[in-house]
């Protein structure tokens, strides 16, 4: 008899934290896929072409295609040749509607990683990293004609925090019940050794929306204190003010980008690391979170995201970092709340968890027939 071929994966996402882009989706799905792949699952990942990437390249034990960003149309075809047994979405967009039309056999699922209101756009477009145009066509792949309508046709449809269940519900028009959870999955490190003097961290790209430079200030403001900013602006002329404004702060290193999967040194930061720092106007539940606190540093934002940032540090609500920042190090209260973190992130989103909930999904829906694709599916529901 032939042998049978193990699960063949297709992820579908806007970047796969490589070739030139490096945001929180894409890391999210490269440390997705390095575990499938690690898993024997065969797994092909399909995501717009950046500078200098083939159309097809092996990744970490991955197959990553390649089409051109202005030819959207081209992921049919890419999906056909492919012909996965499971297609995972790690965010909705227009690639999930292509996908889910090309391959109606296949059972498609979604991830929701960071779902965004009219109010959210607006917040992109007032600060957008590059231009408002490249706003304006982020906005139309993600919520472009089509996105809402394969969401409803999902074999199911998942967050990747409780929190999001119901901003997912209200903007896809789907029974809050039906949207599970697939958290993001995270290494647990061995218990971190702290620096002996307060450490503070950013880690992030330097966006306009993030508000890097109240980090900067925030340097500024507390010299005793070492600050330590990693990441890079994908605008170069933004990234040059930027350092401008930091040149001088004696206390504040500008470590800039450090790639996670080529070398241990992101860890290493973490590590020795004291508190984490997020400016940001506003996130879905960043990675750079949960790496944090699985390395026992407390968070200090502005955002809340399903209540992390008051329970494993401080939520700022007045723009007052400063305040913060010493309320978390007034006792030594970071030390506590950063362990806490750390066994939050162990029981939820430890990576082998999290990897043996998506494959227990995925052989349930293989199990059955995939309903008919012209009318709303009842979903997975929960993992």
């Amino acid at each position: 008899m032939p042998e049978k071929r193990p699960l063949r994966l297709c992820l579908l996402c806007v970047e796969i934290f490589a070739f030139g882009k490096y945001g929180g989706f894409g890391r999210a799905t490269r440390i997705i896929g390095v575990a499938f792949a690690r898993r024997g699952l065969e797994v092909h990942a399909i995501v717009p072409l950046r500078h200098g990437q083939a159309q097809v390249e092996h990744l970490d034990g991955m197959t990553v295609h390649g089409y051109p960003p202005h030819r959207p149309d081209r992921i049919a075809a890419l999906a056909r040749k492919i012909d996965a047994d499971i297609h995972h979405s790690q965010h909705p967009s227009l690639a999930t509607a292509i996908a889910l039309a090309a391959r109606p056999a296949s059972r498609h699922v979604v991830t929701c990683r960071d779902p965004k209101t009219l109010r959210d756009w607006r917040i992109e477009l007032a600060r957008p990293s590059l231009s408002r145009a490249q706003v304006l066509a982020n906005w139309l792949f993600e919520d472009g004609p089509g996105v809402a309508a394969a969401m409803r046709r999902m074999d199911g449809v998942f967050a990747a925090s409780p929190h999001l269940t119901g901003k997912i519900a209200r903007k896809y028009g789907l029974d809050e019940r039906r949207v599970g959870l697939l958290p993001t999955p995270v290494r647990l490190p061995p218990e971190p050794v702290k620096a002996d003097v307060p450490t503070v961290i950013s880690v992030g790209r330097w966006d306009r929306r993030k508000r890097p430079e109240l980090f900067i200030e925030l340097a500024r403001a507390v010299p005793a204190i070492r600050f330590v900013a990693i990441g890079r602006s994908r605008d170069p002329a933004y990234e040059k003010e930027l350092r401008a404004r930091a040149a001088g702060i004696a206390n504040l290193e500008l470590a800039g980008f450090i790639d996670q999967f080529a070398t241990d040194a992101l860890e290493a930061r973490l590590a020795a690391a004291w508190v984490l720092v997020n400016t940001a106007e506003r996130e879905g539940l960043p990675t750079a979170f949960l790496e944090a606190l699985a390395h026992g540093c407390a968070v200090l934002a502005e955002v809340d995201p399903g209540g992390i940032t008051s329970r494993f540090g401080e939520a700022v609500s007045d723009g007052d970092f400063k305040a913060g920042l010493e309320r978390l190090l007034r006792d030594d209260a970071w030390r506590a709340r950063g362990a806490a973190g750390r066994a939050h992130v162990a029981a939820s989103f430890e990576l082998d968890h999290v990897i043996d909930r998506h494959i227990a999904l995925y052989e349930r829906l293989l199990a059955t027939e995939p309903p008919p694709r012209w009318r709303p599916s009842r979903g997975a529901g929960p993992a």
